[in-house]
């Protein structure tokens, strides 16, 4: 009980962090919530049972520490030279703002420490770095993003470094964690086009991730290789962690591509042809190393003869798996009626 009273208190502070981050009307005020956020997160990271899980929180905590001390530095020096409690669009300060923001979000050239902190923690933590620690960052980053030469070259280097860097790895976390990379390319990409465009965009990769590694999690998986002969009564789980997959990668059958559909339409409005072309050649680069996982253990590595579906499996019992496989079969069927309507 003690141990589940401290993590529902870190976790209830490190959403307070987030939400005094998004509320505030000044750079001061977002800092303070980045820092309430980052030193609620630290202790539910560390674990005297697990080093890695040590070793990682420490990692982090350099990590955001560099990243909050540069944001304050910068904070600190245009108050200096400007009157700073206001959130404007100049760009030269924008972007010099971003960097320690960006370098919170992991995105390229500062997503090194991504796949390291990542491979070491559990699932749950895994998902809270992928998703919910990436809300307050992205979101000031949308308060100053402006389309100019320094924001187009952080795309598209992280949209191939996390397609390239995924293709070389055998564990899930770091395939996961390039993706991560991958898909803040496609997010920063959004956020020129509109703010609804890009909340609707981490929505729906949230619901992807969130069905990744609650499958992952269940099923005990951790690298590839583990998938060929793990789950051996348990197809369908197997199938529903491959669906999920393919949706994060953005197959066009499910949920995950129609938000890369919708930019994809909107970039070629905007006559942003050359980044949408290399934004849709990474996400080829990453469909193929999740097809590349599906192939080998449906059809190479697979031993088995029979079909097996048991009715009553020791899985079955999750709701939440067969929900969210239904959002992302016919998530984006639902989402294309809707846009049809209007």
């Amino acid at each position: 009980m003690p141990n589940n009273s401290t993590k529902i208190l870190f976790l209830t502070t490190l959403i307070s962090g987030i939400l005094i981050s998004l509320c505030a009307n000044s750079w001061m005020g977002a800092w303070m919530g980045l820092e309430i956020n980052l030193l609620s997160f630290i202790p539910l990271l560390s674990s005297n049972k697990n080093m890695l899980f040590t070793e990682a929180s420490l990692k982090y905590f350099l990590i955001q520490a560099i990243a909050s001390s540069t944001l304050l530095f910068l904070i600190l020096l245009k108050t200096n030279i400007h009157e700073m409690f206001y959130l404007t669009k100049i760009s030269t300060w924008n972007d010099y703002i971003m960097i320690p923001l960006l370098m919170k979000i992991a995105a390229t050239p500062f997503h090194w420490w991504l796949p390291s902190v990542v491979e070491g923690l559990s699932w749950m933590n895994c998902f809270i770095i992928l998703s919910i620690q990436k809300i307050a960052p992205l979101m000031l980053i949308s308060y100053m993003l402006t389309n100019n030469f320094f924001i187009q070259i952080m795309i598209i280097s992280s949209a191939f470094m996390g397609a390239i860097g995924g293709l070389n790895q055998i564990s899930l976390r770091k395939i996961l964690s390039f993706s991560s990379i991958n898909h803040i390319g496609w997010m920063l990409t959004t956020m020129i086009l509109g703010t609804n465009l890009w909340l609707m965009y981490f929505t729906i990769y949230t619901i992807n991730i969130t069905s990744i590694m609650s499958l992952t999690a269940t099923t005990n998986l951790s690298y590839i290789s583990q998938s060929f002969n793990s789950m051996s009564n348990q197809k369908i789980i197997k199938f529903m962690l491959f669906i999920t997959l393919l949706s994060l990668g953005g197959l066009p059958p499910f949920l995950g591509f129609f938000p890369k559909w919708i930019t994809i339409q909107f970039m070629t409005q905007n006559l942003m042809i050359f980044t949408s072309t290399i934004l849709i050649m990474s996400s080829l680069l990453t469909l193929y190393y999740y097809m590349r996982i599906m192939y080998t253990t449906l059809m190479i590595s697979n031993s088995e003869i029979s079909w097996i579906i048991p009715i009553y499996s020791k899985y079955t019992h999750s709701k939440m798996m067969m929900f969210s496989l239904s959002i992302l079969l016919f998530g984006m069927l639902g989402c294309t009626l809707i846009m049809l309507m209007y």
